[in-house]
């Protein structure tokens, strides 16, 4: 069985929503292959799966939906 390379937990194929920032630009990719570890929830990506979500982050793909996402400020309601 394959081990994390982080806490050298079992890892687990699952299918997974990647997400990334990058200032104030945010992207979400449903259904992305990984492996989880169970121990510590660190995702891992194999290399050509890592190469295409780059390719996300250019912008080279048409988005298949858009959703409106509510942003709260916690150091407003103190």
């Amino acid at each position: 069985m394959k081990k994390c390379v982080f806490c050298g937990g079992n890892v687990e194929k699952a299918m997974v929503t990647f997400t990334y920032k990058d200032d104030d630009k945010y992207l979400f990719v449903e259904h992305v292959s990984a492996d989880i570890c169970t121990r510590c929830s660190e995702k891992m990506y194999s290399p050509k799966v890592a190469d295409e979500l780059l390719e996300f982050a250019k912008n080279k793909f048409k988005p298949v939906k858009t959703i409106k996402v509510p942003v709260f400020d916690f150091t407003v309601h103190q």
